[in-house]
Order: C-alpha cells, then structure tokens, then sequence
C-alpha cells in the first residue's frame, strides 16, 4: 500500500478537543486544496466528547480516528507514540502535521525515529509541491534570521509541527459529512515506562498566545526603566505584554514574552506595537492579528504597512497621553 493523505494530530484536554486541532484543519485543508488527497485526523484520549470529534468533521476533516483508553487521558510519550504508530502503519499517510505544542514537540520526533520518516519542527508555512508530492515546510533557522524551505523526499510519511496561533481555526462547513472510527487502545498499546505522578501550572509564563489585547514593546523604549508605563497601559488594557528580540535581547524582559519568528506567534483581537520598527522576524509572530495600532517616530517605519491605524511620534509623549485618556474613561 503506497502513502497517500493529509493527517492532522488532533490534541484533546479532559476530553474536549483543543483549539490547536482546528488551527491544524486549517493548514490540512489548504494543502488538500492543493494536493486533492483527503484530510483525516488523528486524535488520542479517553471518553472524548462526540460533539468535538463531529466539530472535526464540520470543520473539514473527511475521517477522524480515535484511539482511547485509560491509559491515555493525559499525554504520556509511548503510548501516545503507540497510538500514533498503528495509524501510520494501517493507514499509511503521506503527511502528518502536528502543533509545535509540547506534546507535539514530544510525540513527533519520537515517532519520526520509529518510523524513519522526515520531519521538519516549528514550521511557520506549509506548501505542496505539485507533481512529486513533497511537503515544503518552511521554518526559521539562525537564530530566526533566515527562513529555510525543507523537503524530505525520500520517506514516507512527512511530518511537520507547526506553531500554535499561526493559523486561523477552520470555521465550520454546514451539511459536512463524513466518518468517525473510534478504536479502543489494547493493554500492550498503554504500556509506559513513564508514570505521572502530578501537575502543577507554571504561573511564571505570560500567556501571549490567549491574550485578546497584547500591548508590545521595541527597543525604541530606551531602557528597562521606561517598561514601566507599558506595563501600566497593558493593566489599563487587560493586555498582556509582548516584546520584540532586541528587548529580549537586552535583557529588559524575559524570553516567554518574545514575540516573532524565534519567540511566540500571537493573534489577538488587538495589538499594539509601541516603539518597534516591524523587522520581518516580528511581523512574522503577530501580523494575523485583528486589530492592529503602532507607534513609532519613524513615519517609514515597516510596522506602518501592516496597521491599520498608525501614529508617528514620540512614544514618550504619546503612550502617557494614551494612560491618561484611559484613566478618565475607567473613572480613575
């Protein structure tokens, strides 16, 4: 049997698909466009809902496959990597994408070294090469300076990560059909060397990446001391706060709130950019967003091509003005 198809790795939380799986329907369908294969997802679990695996379908996927067990509620390396290899070795997909979570950063290359197949990681575009059925996936190298085009034309399937918020979640397509196979896990399929013993959230990350409003920061702030007013506009705003490299960099703030090629991909109701040129790096991690404002004093400024609402001046004198009307508008 030859490899055809496009696969998704769906991901599941307390049985309740997860927005990731949809932003991977988004990616899938757009190579299917292309390609003409079918569009299946994967996913693993236990007593997932019926309503997300039917919500899989609506939004695009032609067939779902679900694998549960008790084994598998939450994600442990080998028997996901079990699940994973008994749809490859029945199904024989051409190519599989999974989200660049950290259980897909686990889970793929894990499988990619059973099943000797090529994978490329962090992709941040995905293409289809027309007559040889390559998979071009695109992902930034160096340190986020270039971007690398990969192909892995001599094995099968082809796998790829992509990052989380770099896509839209499909939207739902009435009057979708399709088929919905659920298979249990067997004893041998849940074995794992790996018991989890606990959870516990780490409270230290910003969370970028579910913000609806992110307030973000170049190094046209000056010095870390002047963060302070960006970080009382973003409390105003109920933002959380991003950061381009050279912040980063600098060490003015800390790498979960890097934004960009080599930090996080965000698409927020609303964004504002505040003493950032708009290098290619950054708008690469947050040019899907809705809403769109900047400022910078440089009225050439790349930024200013993707706004859709700019002002050019003196951040000093602009971003206090913005606090003040906010505070009159909260009353405070």
């Amino acid at each position: 049997m030859s490899h055809s198809g496009i696969w998704i790795v769906a991901e599941q939380r307390d049985g309740k698909v997860s927005r990731i799986s949809y932003e991977l329907l988004t990616r899938g369908l757009e190579l299917a466009a292309k390609s003409g294969a079918k569009l299946s997802a994967m996913i693993f679990g236990n007593q997932i809902e019926d309503s997300g695996l039917q919500q899989l379908i609506d939004c695009g996927a032609d067939r779902v496959v679900c694998i549960e067990g008790a084994g598998l509620e939450t994600f442990l390396i080998e028997p996901y990597a079990a699940c994973m290899i008994k749809v490859i070795d029945e199904y024989k997909p051409e190519i599989i994408i999974a989200g660049a979570t950290s259980s897909g950063r686990t889970l793929m290359p894990y499988v990619a070294i059973k099943r000797n197949a090529g994978l490329t990681a962090d992709c941040t575009e995905l293409d289809f090469e027309v007559g040889t059925g390559n998979l071009l996936q695109t992902r930034p190298a160096i340190g986020g300076n270039i971007l690398a085009t990969i192909k892995t034309p001599d094995h099968r399937p082809q796998m790829a990560t992509v990052r989380p918020r770099s896509a839209r979640p499909a939207l739902i397509q009435p009057g979708r059909s399709g088929e919905i196979v659920r298979l249990k896990a067997d004893a041998e399929m849940l074995k794992s060397r790996i018991i989890r013993q606990g959870f516990f959230a780490n409270e230290d990350v910003v969370s970028l990446a579910d913000a609806d409003t992110v307030v973000a920061v170049g190094r046209g702030i000056k010095k870390a001391e002047n963060l302070a007013m960006i970080h009382q506009l973003a409390a105003l705003l109920g933002a959380a706060v991003g950061a381009t490299r050279d912040v980063i960099d600098r060490g003015w703030m800390s790498y979960p709130h890097q934004i960009g090629l080599s930090g996080q991909t965000v698409t927020p109701k609303l964004y504002i950019g505040i003493g950032l040129s708009g290098t290619i790096q950054h708008l690469a991690g947050m040019q899907t967003a809705e809403n769109i404002i900047a400022v910078n004093s440089d009225p050439e400024a790349q930024i200013f091509k993707v706004a859709d609402f700019g002002i050019a001046g003196d951040l000093f004198e602009i971003v206090p003005l913005m606090i003040a009307r906010l505070k009159r508008g909260q009353g405070l």
